[in-house]
């Protein structure tokens, strides 16, 4: 009895030797795989990261002032802003340092007996974070994106006192050229498709759908995009036109007096054509 019992012990100490070195063994392999995933992971992390920001694309965005009478309209400049934060792109906003053609008390809808500069009143719209439009440089740019409002045909053109016979401003017209030059999408709505239609001949774009009540102006507006030799496309207000040939990708936003969502709808459709051109 006592050797089978000195044997039996002796065994079930070999046996709980060998476990305990077992789970050792174990729990170094699993630290050390833990270790190795851990790795791993932080590895694969880095990459998307990295990536990412290097696939990101770096758009500019070009205000009029601010406010829809005499400046940038800010639910569409809030708007375009909005789906290029989503979409993943870096913003860089300008304006021309330039003075408004004139300033119009939005309460009254009537003009007022002041001056203001369009950089310091876009500067409201991009928190202070804003640069001469003169400094725009296409080769840091992926894209170039020009929301609506009055602005865009007083300030950036004169559209709105001469119609088809506008002239646009001479930075305005620079950037349009380098961009389109490089091949570089450009953005536009509401009424800013008017500058790629006065600037490039032949281009299509949209200002909404004509001999509709919901769209008053896009009418008169689409005729005289046509009498400059481009051709002016109908679109619903949450659609946008793309003129693949020339990179341009419009909508008519605040052209339809359309709910603020359905506005929202159709920039976003603009910023994602922009975005697959980039």
């Amino acid at each position: 009895m006592r050797r089978g019992t000195c044997a039996s012990t002796l065994n079930l100490e070999c046996r709980s030797s060998s476990c305990a070195l077992g789970a050792s063994i174990m729990l170094t392999l699993l630290h050390g795989c833990g270790r190795s995933l851990l790795s791993a992971r932080t590895h694969q992390n880095f990459r998307k990261s990295y990536y990412s920001a290097q696939m990101a694309k770096r758009v500019a965005v070009v205000l009029a002032g601010c406010g829809v009478y005499d400046g940038s309209e800010i639910h569409e400049a809030s708007a375009v802003l909005v789906h290029l934060s989503r979409g993943g792109a870096t913003v860089q906003m300008f304006a021309p340092n330039i003075e408004q053609m004139h300033v119009v008390n939005h309460l009254k809808g009537e003009p007022a007996e002041e001056k203001r500069n369009v950089l310091v009143e876009s500067a409201r719209l991009a928190r202070g974070n804003i640069q001469d439009l003169s400094k725009l440089s296409v080769k840091d740019h992926d894209a170039v994106i020009f929301p609506g409002g009055f602005g865009a045909a007083k300030n950036l053109c004169t559209w709105a006192m001469q119609g088809k016979d506008c002239s646009v401003n001479g930075e305005v017209k620079a950037a349009l050229q380098a961009f389109h030059g490089e091949g570089k999408p450009i953005g536009l709505c509401c009424i800013s498709p008017v500058l790629a239609a006065k600037v490039f001949p032949g281009c299509e774009v949209t200002v909404g759908i004509e001999k509709d009540e919901r769209y008053p102006d896009t009418s008169d507006t689409a005729a005289a995009i046509n009498q400059l030799g481009c051709k002016h496309v109908s679109k619903s207000v949450t659609e946008s036109h793309v003129d693949g040939k020339n990179k341009l990708v419009t909508t008519c936003a605040f052209m339809c007096n359309a709910p603020i969502h359905e506005i929202f709808d159709g920039i976003g459709s603009m910023v994602q054509g922009i975005l697959k051109l980039a």
